[in-house]
């Protein structure tokens, strides 16, 4: 699958606009779902990108149908409701689904796409809309081997690293445990920071500490910048992204009969904050604010 695809997308949003945008740059033909949550679309009409009103015409014109959505609800309602993407779908089409789902919900969407005649993949993506810009996103993929190997050049030219972690589910089952990973590391180093702060330690000593030693890392990087000087732009993902995937991660492990302490600790801090649009470093400020507060109502 090396020759130039017909591309669908539903979902062009923070990471979507950046995986659309490559896409069209690698010589592919590209159609998205015209909606209200996308980015600001003129530099894809301009390079030669259609827009179309339902999942149903993204799908009838497409080889391949990407869903860069929220989670399991979108996911499902984009392909399963009237004028959706499976009343499109062409013999032989493959679903790749790139959101943060279950990855119960994703077998039986798979199993649905499978009866309409259709192929499916679960490509979870890791990494920052930045990364999605730049064609440099991380692919976590559930599929069959032939079916990863022929769509390994299409997904090249948005991904950096791709891992075929097994099969249909795997992908989504894999992203689940990273995000637990990275948003549970992100936490502590939250927590973390407002503590050294109340104990009069230097911004600077604690991220040189931190770097140089065990809390060294992406995820200390990725909150630098805010640490440093306020700055949460190079980490855009929401606090309710968090909350989402931390409900999912439980979701799964209770599913699978799994042990989740630290999870629920994590799921508790997230869920702590009252404004949920917050990118994930600005926890570090609530909890500030947080600290504060008891400090004053002690005294």
């Amino acid at each position: 699958m090396s020759h130039p695809l017909r591309v669908g997308m539903v979902g062009v949003g923070l990471m979507g606009h950046g995986i659309a945008s490559n896409i069209l740059k690698a010589g592919h033909r590209l159609s998205f779902l015209d909606h209200p949550g996308n980015q600001p679309v003129e530099d894809l009409l301009a390079a030669g990108a259609q827009a179309r009103a339902s999942g149903r015409e993204v799908a009838e014109g497409a080889e391949v149908i990407i869903l860069c959505v929220t989670g399991s609800p979108q996911v499902e309602a984009v392909l399963f409701e009237p004028d959706g993407v499976l009343e499109g779908l062409r013999e032989g089409s493959v679903v790749v689904d790139c959101s943060t789902a279950l990855p119960s919900s994703t077998e039986r969407v798979a199993a649905r796409v499978q009866a309409a005649g259709g192929r499916f993949m679960d490509a979870a993506m890791t990494r920052t809309p930045k990364e999605a810009a730049e064609g440099r996103l991380n692919l976590i993929v559930g599929a069959p081997e032939a079916l990863f190997t022929e769509l390994h050049p299409l997904l090249e030219s948005f991904a950096e690293n791709i891992t075929h972690a097994g099969a249909v589910g795997a992908g989504h089952t894999l992203k689940l445990v990273h995000n637990f990973v990275s948003l549970g590391f992100s936490a502590v180093l939250a927590e973390a920071t407002v503590a050294a702060r109340h104990a009069g330690i230097d911004d600077a000593a604690f991220l040189e500490v931190l770097g140089k030693g065990g809390g060294g890392g992406v995820i200390l990087e990725r909150l630098r910048p805010f640490i440093e000087a306020g700055d949460a732009s190079g980490f855009r993902f929401s606090v309710a992204n968090a909350s989402k995937d931390i409900g999912y991660y439980h979701a799964m492990t209770d599913e699978l009969g799994v042990a989740r302490g630290v999870a629920a600790a994590v799921r508790e801090l997230y869920g702590s904050i009252d404004d949920q649009g917050l990118a994930v470093p600005e926890i570090i400020r609530e909890l500030e604010a947080m600290a504060a507060d008891q400090a004053q109502s002690e005294n």
